[in-house]
């Protein structure tokens, strides 16, 4: 998009997909546009024009332009087609002679009547942290890291309780296949025989991590 003119709506969806896209990531603004080919001058021009009729200077959000009856049309027709995504819906509308209007228009528009919530109705783990188990053997770790001896590099591989922390069984192996991580949990699960629903939840997962 470098030395190219952009029309209205393609300018001002790119701002709405990099500020959407940017909070929802965590990636800042610059790494985005530099993805999408665009240079900062010209972002932040974009950025401070957005939704700009002609040489106004204030910001006005580009649904503000759309009618009472072209907002629930959108929504109508959303709730006749729920599992298709904004964007397809933009087209699909004006190829059916419901509304003309941008994506990033239909995108607002849907949400805010909150519905493209649906997409998010899981709600993230992350940064709660490991569900601690309640008694010892109710689940193993096993780690694979790489140790430097003499210059040659192994493969240390620990089996560990969840709940006492205690090192279940470790070894340190030229490589690291999924027959080796077998022979090594098989090992674990036969100094602790009556461990075998941990152990053998853990070895699918290892097999996983080792292929």
């Amino acid at each position: 998009m470098k030395g190219s003119w952009a029309e209205p709506d393609v300018r001002d969806e790119v701002v709405d997909y990099t500020r959407y896209w940017s909070d929802k990531t965590g990636i800042k603004a610059t790494k985005m546009i530099r993805w999408i080919g665009i240079n900062r001058s010209k972002y932040y021009d974009w950025l401070s024009r957005y939704g700009k009729v002609n040489e106004h200077n204030a910001w006005i959000p580009r649904d503000f332009w759309l009618t009472d009856w072209e907002k629930q049309a959108i929504i109508d027709y959303y709730h006749d087609h729920p599992l298709e995504g904004y964007r397809r819906l933009t087209y699909m509308m004006m190829d059916d002679d419901i509304a003309a209007v941008s994506p990033s228009s239909v995108y607002r528009v849907l949400s805010g009547a909150g519905l493209l919530s649906r997409w998010n109705r899981k709600p993230s783990k992350k940064g709660d942290g490991f569900g601690q188990p309640l008694r010892v053997h109710e689940h193993w770790h096993i780690d694979i890291s790489y140790i430097n001896i003499c210059g040659t590099f192994y493969y240390l591989c620990s089996i560990l309780d969840g709940f006492s922390r205690y090192i279940i069984h470790w070894e340190i192996r030229e490589q690291m296949t999924e027959a080796d991580v077998e022979i090594i949990l098989q090992r674990g699960r036969e100094k602790f025989p009556d461990a075998k629903l941990a152990a053998a939840r853990e070895a699918r997962k290892a097999q996983r991590k080792a292929s």
